[in-house]
This record gives C-alpha cells, structure tokens and sequence, in this order.
C-alpha cells in the first residue's frame, strides 16, 4: 500500500515535458466522467415514482455543445503527441518497435483485467439470480459502453512506429489519404448500405448486424488520422503558426465539419458520430489541436502552480482507472441512493443540475477509493524478456485483446463478451511478459 501511496505524489515533471498536454489528458477524462453523469438521469418524481432518462441528451442545446464537449479526438491527439516522444526515448535506449508495442498493451490491458474480472462474475451472479433479464442487458450495456477506447487506443498506439515512419517520409499526405479513407468508409455505410441496400443500424440493444458495423474499419483510418495530427503537434508544426492562422485552422475544420454534417448520413451530435468513429472526428482533432495550441500560454502559466502539478499528477497516476471504473460506479452509487432513504431529485429539475457537480466529486472520490488497490495495475509493467517477446507474439496478444472488446462495443455487454474479454487480456498480458507487481 505505501508504494502505491507513494506514486500518487506531486513530483517535479521531466526537463522538456509539456506539462499542458498532461492538463488536457486529465481534464478529458474528467469531462467523460462528468457527461456520462449528466446521462444517468435517475430520481424520484413528485409522487415519488422512479424516474429514468437520459437526461442532458433530451436539453435543446446538447447537440450543438457536443460539437465542442466531445473531447475524445483530442485525447487521441495527445496520444500522438506522447507516443511519438516515447518512440524517441525508446530508440534512444536501444529498445524495439516490437518493445514499445508491448509496454503500451501493457499499460492498457493491465489495469482492464480486474475489470473484466468484475464483469464476469457480477453478469454470471446477475443471471443466477430473479432479476429481470432486461435491465441486466441494459446496465451491462451502459457500462461496457466506454470500452470501445481501449481497443482503438491500442490500435493507433502499437501502429505507431510504423505512422510515425510514414509521417516522416511523406508528411501531411500520411493523414489526407487516412481521411479520404474515413469518408469512403462513411460512403459505404451511409449511401451503399443504408440507403441502397435499405440496411437499418442496429437497434437500441446494440445487438445484430446492422448498419454501424460497416463503419468499424473507420477505428483504424479516423483515429490514426488523429494520431497522425499528434505528431505535428509534437513535431512544432502548430506551434510554428501564428494566432490568426491557428483561428482559421479552427475556422476551417468546423466549417468543413458543418458541410460534411449537412450532406447527410452523419448525425450532427458529434457524440452520435463517435462509435463507429466517421470522419467528422478526424476533423474535429485537427481544429482540438489548433485550439489546444492558441491556449498554450495560459495553460502554461496555470501548470506552472503547485497546486495545478498536484491537481494533475494526482488524477492523472490514476487515469485508466478512472476511466475504466467511473460508470460502474455512477451505477453502485445511484443504487445506494435509491436504496436508503435519500432524497433525489427529479432529473432535468434545478435541484438535479445543482447536485451533479457534488455527484462528480463522490464518483471520483469512490474511484480514488477503489484505486487504492486497483492502482497497482496501472504502475509501469515491467516486462518479461528473451521467449515473450517475440514479434508475432506481440500481434497476437494486441488481435486477442482488441478483438473481444470491439465485439462488446458492437453487440452490447454479457456474460460470454465478459468472459472472453477476460480470457483474452490475461492471455495476451501473459505474451507481453508483463509480471504482475
């Protein structure tokens, strides 16, 4: 426990670091947490009747705040930015591609596995029990619901030797042709499947072969167009263009946005068009970027603070598992307070908006909580050498571990996803070599 307590401290960061690009990371996940909590629209009516909605999705405004609040390009971005700094420190020790895909699996599968753990037995105990099976597969599917960026976040991180090389060699047209791609991927599901074939999406279970899943492939071309985006970024190719060039880059991406939403097909949340990711994400990371750059000097200045480092290193040595965690916990904590004798609120009412800030600091608090032990598995995996770390072995445990977590993103969460998801990272973790700390 005291190693555990003792990563959580402010430490001074890295001669060089961007400590900005540490302040976007955090404050995305942050804004995730704090929207996924404005989804969960559960209190009491006047009569005292359950009430359940979605409740910031049905406000007049949401559509056009998600095309600012949806901050998940930008986390991809930053990505970018961080691997293609890791990639330097990597070579610089003499260590592999094939090295550098493994740490980052890692890091992510490591702290996955204790939740998939979690998954499969409270589904399996959920099923044995007189529950209606109903509002299991609803809750599974709410929370298994984030899972989709583990298994894209990973895809772009163990491509990223490879773009990084293309990036060098060919510049910009790296991103043009993964765009082009994304829009081509979008033609076929919108006018080809959609309107042609008369394939509807899939339905509001998330089960059966529908339209979306023809948008998978845009997990590989819209999220490394925004990596790619990250490389520039750590490249100085932002930094390099002046303030009024930087507000036409977001001028630019947003009106390209607008007429790529208009020609139909797309949905003009932005959240709508996030899983499958279309191109309007790709788009969305060039302007985040450009915007992230013009805020720079204050973003600094505030990092500079002691309390900002603290702020920032504190969340942030704990991250995945905020992510990974943060719903299950909206659920836990809105099932206590059905259970005792605690006011609620009626959702969408003024009371209800005033006690959702207060609500996110008791997820965050309950998530730092469980990241007490939970925190071990997102320290540093050191890694086995010699038999484990073979290339192919490599492929073989990123496809094993992506693979059943697309499948939860696409066809909703169960027992059997759960237990495959399970059965997968733990096999692919034990191909790393990452030793269990």
């Amino acid at each position: 426990m005291s190693s555990v307590a003792a990563d959580t401290k402010p430490r001074s960061a890295p001669p060089g670091r961007d400590l900005t690009l540490d302040l976007a990371r955090v404050s995305c996940v942050v804004l995730v947490v704090f929207v996924h909590i404005l989804f969960t629209g559960v209190g009491r009516a006047p009569d005292g009747s359950l009430l359940i909605e979605r409740t910031v999705e049905a406000q007049p405004w949401f559509t056009a705040a998600s095309w600012i609040a949806n901050i998940m390009p930008l986390f991809f971005v930053v990505g970018g930015y961080a691997a293609r700094a890791g990639w330097r420190s990597a070579v610089a020790r003499g260590e592999s591609a094939d090295t550098f895909v493994r740490v980052r699996l890692a890091r992510l599968a490591r702290p996955a596995l204790p939740l998939f753990v979690f998954f499969t037995v409270v589904i399996g105990a959920a099923r044995m029990l007189p529950l209606d099976p109903a509002l299991v597969d609803t809750i599974a599917i709410g929370v298994g619901s984030p899972l989709w960026f583990l298994a894209a976040y990973l895809i772009a991180q163990a491509c990223a030797p490879t773009m990084m090389r293309l990036h060098e060699r060919h510049g910009a047209w790296v991103p043009a042709v993964l765009l082009v791609a994304a829009l081509l991927v979008d033609a076929i599901r919108f006018v080809v499947v959609g309107g042609l074939l008369g394939i509807p999406p899939v339905g509001p279970t998330g089960y059966g072969l529908g339209q979306e899943l023809f948008g998978i492939p845009n997990v590989v071309f819209v999220w490394l167009c925004a990596q790619q985006i990250g490389f520039f970024l750590f490249d100085g190719w932002f930094a390099r263009r002046t303030w009024w060039q930087l507000v036409l880059v977001v001028a630019v991406g947003y009106l390209a946005l607008w007429g790529l939403v208009s020609s139909g097909g797309y949905s003009w949340s932005m959240l709508g068009n996030q899983w499958p990711p279309t191109a309007t994400m790709a788009l969305l990371a060039l302007s985040q970027a450009a915007v992230l750059t013009l805020l720079h000097g204050p973003l600094s200045a505030l990092m500079r603070t002691r309390a900002a480092q603290a702020a920032v290193f504190l969340v942030g040595s704990r991250l995945m598992t905020i992510y990974l965690w943060h719903l299950p916990l909206i659920m836990v904590l809105t099932g206590v307070e059905l259970l005792l004798p605690l006011p609620m609120p009626a959702p969408g009412s003024a009371v209800w908006w005033w006690t959702r800030p207060l609500f996110l600091l008791a997820v965050l608090a309950a998530v730092w909580a469980l990241s007490l032990w939970l925190g071990r598995y997102e320290a540093a995996p050191p890694l086995q050498p010699a038999r484990h770390s073979s290339p192919v072995a490599t492929v073989w445990a990123v496809l094993l571990f992506v693979a059943p977590v697309l499948a939860i993103t696409a066809y909703g969460l169960d027992l059997p996803l759960a237990a495959l998801a399970l059965a997968g990272t733990a096999v692919a973790l034990r191909l790393t070599g990452a030793r269990r700390v």
